[in-house]
């Protein structure tokens, strides 16, 4: 694991060697409070792990440096505030150094549990963007896209982009994940 900046609200979870890492927009209040990533007890994070066979069982939010055993990380876009995205004050996400600790431990691919983190790496509006996998970028790990597992927005809440990615992740076609409704 990278050593941790004492700045950043929680520490990455990136080694090299990884499949996939996980991106959020930055760590919620609780999160915060409780030192560990999705804690939030409405955040469905956890849980779709689990039903995606990202994972073998459902983790809880103190096992996150766990995911590494899945070979699987963890990082946020704003690694140095919380909070709601609309509370984020501005230059909150840092893209660069997002790419410059993505390019340093090389994963296969990394997902935003988002829209927003997304567009500020790819610096597009939100509302172009498309859940699911992404157009490849030259010199970039594969990028997925994925409805955000916050209660906050779960009206946006669509399990199939993350079913989708634990079909690629266990070595299927994207074509043999099941239906599901939304």
């Amino acid at each position: 694991m990278l050593p941790a900046d004492p700045a950043h609200i929680l520490p990455d979870v990136l080694e090299k060697g990884l499949r996939l890492v996980f991106c959020g927009s930055a760590p919620s209040k609780r999160a915060a409070a409780v030192g560990a990533y999705y804690a939030h007890p409405g955040n469905k994070f956890w849980r779709i792990l689990a039903t995606a066979g990202l994972t073998e069982r459902q983790l809880q939010p103190a096992e996150f440096r766990t995911l590494l055993q899945y070979r699987i990380g963890l990082t946020d876009m704003a690694k140095h505030s919380f909070g709601n995205d609309s509370e984020l004050p501005p230059g909150a996400y840092d893209p660069e150094g997002f790419e410059r600790r993505i390019k340093e431990v090389q994963p296969v691919a990394v997902a935003f549990t988002a829209k927003a983190p997304a567009a500020a790496f790819l610096r597009q509006r939100t509302s172009s963007l498309t859940y699911g996998r992404q157009s490849r970028r030259p010199g970039f790990p594969e990028l997925w896209v994925l409805p955000s597992t916050s209660g906050l927005a779960t009206s946006f809440w669509d399990a199939r982009p993350w079913l989708e990615l634990g079909t690629w992740f266990r070595g299927g076609s994207v074509s043999d994940t099941p239906e599901v409704a939304p």
